[in-house]
C-alpha cells in the first residue's frame, strides 16, 4: 500500500476528548483515485493533512511511500511526494506571474536552474494551461486559477496528489475543468486523493471513503456506497440525482433493472426498461 493507517485519532484542542478523528483506519494503493465524501466537519481535510505532516500525528500509525509521518526528518520529502492543492487557489500564489509562481517550488527544492524552464513548461501542458507562462494569476477564471496552482504541484513531480475541496469555491465550469484534470491525471498513473461534498464528484473514483463525525463510515465501490440511501443518511449526504430517481421510480412501481449513477446509466436504464415493456 502507498498509505496504510492504522487506530488514528486527532484532536485539536490540548489534553481534549473531543476527537476530530476517531480510530480511523485507511489503505490507498499506487495509481488508486479515491474520494474522501463527507458533510462539512466531518474529518476529511484533518485526516488527509496527517499524509504530508501539516498536522502532527497524536495517536496512531501512519505510512506514506512506507515513511513514518512521526519522522520530522522526512517532513520535507513527504511534502514533496505528497502535492496538495487547497481550497482557495489565491492564498497558494507567490508571485504575480504563472511561469514564476511554478518555478519557486522547483527553487525551494533547489532543482537545477537549467532544468526548471522545461518543468514549468511540461507542468502547464499538462494541465492544459500552456500558453499562460507570462499572465497573472489574478487575471484568471477560478478554473484555471486551481489548474495553475497544480500546474505548481505537479513541476515537483509528487507521488500522491490531494485536492483539499479544490472545486469548493469554483463555479460549475471551474469545477469541471479541474474534475476533467484529476480524471487525465489518474489514468496517467498518478494516485489520487480527492476531498469534497459533493457527491457527484465521487462517482468516477475508484474508492469511495465515507466520514461522518471524525470516522470512516463506509469503504468501497461508488456504486456500493452512493446507492445505499441509510448509510447517505448517516452521513448527512444526499445522493446523487440518478439514484433519487430509481428509488422514486421504484416507489411508483417502476423496477429499472439496476441503480444507475450518472444521467447517461439513468438514461441507458429508463430505455431498456421501455425495450421490455
Amino acid at each position: 500500500m502507498l498509505i496504510e493507517g492504522k487506530n488514528i485519532c486527532f484532536t485539536y484542542e490540548v489534553g481534549g476528548s473531543s476527537f476530530a478523528l476517531q480510530e480511523v483506519d485507511i489503505d490507498i494503493a499506487p495509481g488508486e483515485f479515491v474520494v474522501i465524501l463527507g458533510a462539512n466537519g466531518s474529518g476529511k481535510s484533518t485526516l488527509v493533512r496527517h499524509f504530508n505532516a501539516l498536522l502532527t500525528l497524536q495517536r496512531g500509525e501512519l505510512k506514506v511511500a512506507r515513511i513514518d509521518v512521526r519522522n520530522e526528518q522526512d517532513v520535507w520529502l513527504l511534502r514533496r511526494l505528497c502535492g496538495m492543492v487547497f481550497q482557495n487557489p489565491d492564498h497558494q500564489f507567490v508571485s504575480s506571474v504563472v511561469e514564476e509562481d511554478i518555478a519557486f517550488g522547483l527553487e525551494n527544492y533547489k532543482v537545477p536552474r537549467d532544468v526548471i524552464p522545461e518543468r514549468v513548461r511540461s507542468a502547464l501542458a499538462l494541465v492544459e494551461m500552456n500558453g499562460y507562462e507570462k499572465r497573472s494569476p489574478h487575471t484568471l477564471s477560478g478554473g484555471q486559477k486551481q489548474r495553475v496552482v497544480l500546474a505548481g504541484v505537479l513541476a515537483l513531480e509528487p507521488e500522491i496528489i490531494i485536492f483539499d475541496e479544490a472545486t469548493a469555491m469554483l463555479d460549475p465550469t471551474g469545477r469541471q475543468e479541474v474534475i476533467k484534470i484529476m480524471q487525465k491525471l489518474h489514468r496517467a498513473g498518478k494516485t489520487i486523493i480527492a476531498i469534497t461534498h459533493y457527491v457527484e464528484e465521487a462517482v468516477a473514483a475508484d474508492k469511495v471513503i465515507l466520514m461522518h463525525q471524525g470516522r470512516v463510515l463506509a469503504c468501497g465501490r461508488p456504486q456500493a456506497i452512493l446507492t445505499n440511501l441509510e448509510l447517505m443518511q448517516v452521513a448527512e449526504l444526499i445522493p446523487p440525482l440518478p439514484v433519487r430517481l430509481y428509488y422514486d421510480l421504484q416507489q411508483a412501481g417502476i423496477q429499472l433493472n439496476r441503480c444507475p449513477l450518472t444521467n447517461e446509466e439513468l438514461a441507458e436504464a429508463i430505455c431498456q426498461f421501455r425495450s421490455n415493456t
